[in-house]
């Protein structure tokens, strides 16, 4: 009896790391001080020495049962992308910059090829949000998961000055929502997608007119990551006043998280297309509009508030880092939280 008829095979976990080192130099950072493959990484602190007072923020997540298509549909290059954006995305909402993201894959059996496909989207990932890809883990669980399945998440360090964090204490009454576009459902609420369209092969490889691709390529579409816009903003010296990413929970869980006492968000629904795939899903499902409004992006995956008189240089910024944004409401008075009319 040996390891590898246990269950685990360890050349298969140094063949995984051979074949991902190649995805991870794209993820490259000069603070970064350590190579893969290493008991830790290590990040040099000259990045962000000269803030006044620097502040570091972090976000951990996962994908989901978003997962479940993948497996399906055997298609894994995109899910780190996800596992990436749901962990940036909130630094980003902060304030924050980017620094490094690490993730851990477990898997019922190591199928070397599979795992860099995965690690591929990891560094895709990485490179949109300018993180280095510093370290992970992939530990194979026999007997615990199918051979065929894996789950997957990560975790993300950033930095920024204390006086640039986002926390929406600054608001005031007729301050300016625009709503960055999502690039569909994102990575929440599946759960109740895989009750809603069959989790079958011919069901997701069918061709929508209305989605312009397969149902499952639509699912599927990665995550957006707003690093990049909301760091345009800022390089335009536009204060970001508050800022919500819209995850699990859609508006109405997570846009009061970014307000102050003494004021609400008020959100006009016909201010932006809400795209198909949300149209389709509360027709098929039979999904009530509040429940779609609190389950899902509905096509805003971020929420940023301005000033009135910065309005126009935020929204130059957003669409220049390649982003779609919509004036979508205001901040009013009112009791702490979200009134979508």
């Amino acid at each position: 009896m040996d390891y590898k008829k246990a269950g685990v095979d360890i050349e298969a976990g140094y063949r995984s790391v051979e074949l991902m080192k190649e995805h991870v130099k794209r993820t490259m950072r000069p603070e970064m001080l350590s190579g893969i493959g290493g008991f830790s990484g290590a990040f040099s602190m000259e990045a962000f020495k000269n803030m006044e007072k620097p502040t570091l923020v972090s976000g951990t997540d996962g994908v989901g049962t978003k997962l479940k298509l993948a497996f399906l549909l055997d298609k894994h290059d995109t899910i780190g992308i996800d596992c990436v954006a749901m962990c940036v995305n909130d630094i980003a909402c902060a304030g924050g910059e980017p620094l490094f993201f690490l993730d851990y894959i477990a898997c019922g059996k190591n199928y070397p090829e599979k795992i860099a496909e995965i690690v591929g989207g990891v560094a895709e990932g990485c490179v949109q949000a300018g993180a280095a890809l510093i370290g992970g883990e992939t530990a194979e669980h026999p007997g615990m998961m199918p051979e065929d399945e894996y789950d997957i998440a990560g975790f993300a360090v950033g930095v920024v000055d204390e006086k640039d964090l986002i926390t929406g204490k600054d608001l005031r009454v007729g301050d300016v929502l625009l709503g960055i576009a999502s690039t569909g459902v994102h990575s929440n609420g599946f759960s109740l997608i895989r009750k809603v369209f069959p989790m079958e092969r011919e069901a997701l490889n069918t061709y929508y007119e209305e989605l312009g691709a397969t149902l499952g390529e639509t699912l599927l579409n990665p995550t957006r990551i707003y690093v990049k816009a909301l760091r345009s903003v800022k390089d335009a010296g536009v204060r970001v006043k508050a800022c919500s990413h819209i995850t699990g929970g859609g508006f109405y869980e997570n846009v009061p998280r970014m307000l102050s006492d003494g004021v609400r968000a008020v959100i006009k629904k016909d201010s932006y297309p809400v795209p198909a795939i949300f149209r389709m899903l509360a027709q098929r499902g039979d999904i009530a509009e509040e429940m779609m409004y609190n389950t899902y992006n509905m096509g805003i995956g971020m929420v940023v508030a301005v000033a009135p008189e910065d309005v126009t240089a935020a929204v130059a910024a957003i669409e220049a880092a390649g982003d779609t944004v919509y004036q979508i409401g205001g901040i009013e008075a009112g009791n702490k939280g979200v009134v979508l009319c």
